[in-house]
């Protein structure tokens, strides 16, 4: 007879070496083939429970798949709770017997009883294929039109699960979404923007798959996409009712009122105003409530912060918003957290990125009809460049942190911050950190001073120096197209 699982799990934890521990296992899997092949009905829950164990070891246990299975069409809900963890943790959507499962999980979604049906409903979430999600999402749909606050959340994350593995089906969906975004239940509202987040994100990747073009198709608009357009304003006022929300208990994190949902909320608004000057008017004002309301002191905080910081920046925002954010981003590197510091560094830098292309087209257009001191003149102190301008010297420290990815992460940034009025300064920072770093590192670094010194470079003198400065440090290191450039002035 095999062991229970307490002592199972004892057998393993008093074993002195790796060997014993095979040992243990090895015997009580032979103990489970035996009677998976009887038969032994009694003991498939439990056998199924030692699977789970095992599996968290990393031990093989793909045969007892099929128990998992069988115990998934019991009757009794302790049998059918283990069978369906079991199916979730021991089975991927590439098994074969998964399909096993469909008219199981059709049975429960009929069921009266709402753990039964729930249980269902989260199988449907994590492991529909996309024959399953076709066959279950008429079912799925029945459930987001719940009287029960609990089926209807889990109803709203298996059809996000149905419409990635369906696509197509998206607009069959739309108005049953957009209802829900009224619903009174908390867990039903973080849910269902979750959904509709995942639906945009379908739609834009169908959208391209067909041959559209993300940046080129700014009025592209599609079925869903229009109809959710039209809730942007229900979603600004959700939004601003949390920000002025007095204390609550059940949804309360470090002082930040209920910060999962208004993350969920500034990713949706972010996807529904991009590339749209319309929506993205109408968010302004609450994205800057967000932005200078949020407190700081918490991670919690920290967290609706950096999405309103990403929000503000995807979004046709103007230019004062946009100074706030990297005002935000400049708080966060002078935070003691790396991780925060981290984050800042990497998002500026993509903002940076991104918007290039347009800064290198307006400064061309300058340099043709007012001279080349156009460019670098035309910054306006309200800009967002001028405002990351600002904390240069913060970024620059942080060439000083012992954290190597806080430093290759300034290094990016730094490359992007140069400009006709501080390549000598910030050219003089990249050749100091260049002494300091890692050899395998200075050969990139040299190919990228060699791109600011004959980009920006103030007169040939200079670019002489700074070459034969840069040689002198690296010259082993660096590429041949770096020697051979500085031969050549």
């Amino acid at each position: 007879m095999s062991l229970k699982l307490r002592d199972l799990i004892r057998q393993v934890r008093a074993c002195k070496t790796a060997a014993e521990e095979r040992a243990v296992i090895a015997k009580e899997s032979a103990m489970i083939r035996t009677a998976i092949r009887e038969e032994q009905e009694q003991y498939r829950h439990r056998n199924v429970a030692k699977l789970l164990f095992m599996h968290m070891l990393g031990y093989p246990t793909h045969f007892g798949q099929l128990e998992c299975m069988k115990l998934v069409a019991s009757p009794h809900f302790p049998e059918k709770r283990i069978g369906y963890l079991g199916m979730l943790l021991l089975l991927s959507e590439q098994a074969d017997v998964l399909m096993l499962a469909t008219n199981s999980l059709k049975n429960d979604l009929h069921s009266e009883n709402k753990f039964v049906a729930g249980l269902a409903l989260c199988a449907i979430g994590n492991l529909a294929t996309a024959d399953m999600s076709r066959d279950l999402a008429p079912e799925v749909d029945k459930h987001l039109g719940s009287a029960k606050p609990y089926l209807r959340k889990k109803a709203c994350l298996a059809m996000a699960r149905c419409l990635t593995k369906c696509p197509d089906m998206v607009e069959d969906f739309v108005d049953r979404v957009v209802s829900l975004l009224n619903d009174r239940s908390h867990g039903v509202l973080v849910t269902v923007v979750q959904l509709m987040t995942r639906v945009l994100v379908m739609d834009r990747e169908c959208h391209l798959d067909e041959g559209g073009d993300d940046d080129g198709d700014r009025d592209y608009e599609s079925p869903c996409r229009t109809a959710f357009l039209k809730l942007v304003p229900s979603l600004v006022k959700l939004l601003r009712n949390l920000l002025s929300m007095g204390y609550s208990p059940d949804h309360d994190v470090g002082g930040i009122s209920d910060p999962f949902l208004q993350v969920q909320l500034l990713t949706l608004l972010r996807l529904l105003g991009a590339h749209n000057a319309k929506a993205s008017e109408e968010m302004n004002d609450v994205l800057a409530q967000v932005a200078t309301n949020t407190e700081t002191s918490k991670n919690a905080g920290n967290a609706i912060l950096y999405e309103c910081v990403q929000t503000i920046m995807a979004v046709e925002s103007d230019d004062g918003l946009r100074v706030l954010a990297v005002n935000i981003l400049g708080r966060f590197l002078l935070n003691r957290d790396n991780n925060i510091r981290y984050v800042a560094l990497n998002t500026l830098a993509k903002c940076i990125a991104d918007r290039q292309p347009e800064r290198d087209e307006h400064d061309e257009r300058d340099v043709q009809h007012r001279g080349p001191d156009a460019a670098s003149s035309d910054n306006s102190d309200n800009s967002a460049a001028s405002a990351l301008q600002r904390h240069r010297t913060t970024v620059v420290d942080c060439l000083k942190d012992p954290d190597i990815s806080i430093r290759q992460r300034a290094l990016e940034l730094i490359y992007h911050l140069v400009n006709r009025e501080n390549v000598e300064t910030l050219t003089a920072e990249l050749l100091n950190y260049l002494v300091l770093c890692p050899r395998e590192h200075r050969a990139d670094i040299c190919t990228r001073v060699l791109q600011v010194v004959d980009k920006f470079s103030p007169s040939d003198l200079w670019r002489v120096d700074t070459l034969i400065t840069l040689l002198t440090i690296a010259g082993r290191e660096s590429a041949a197209n770096v020697q051979s450039s500085t031969a050549v002035y």
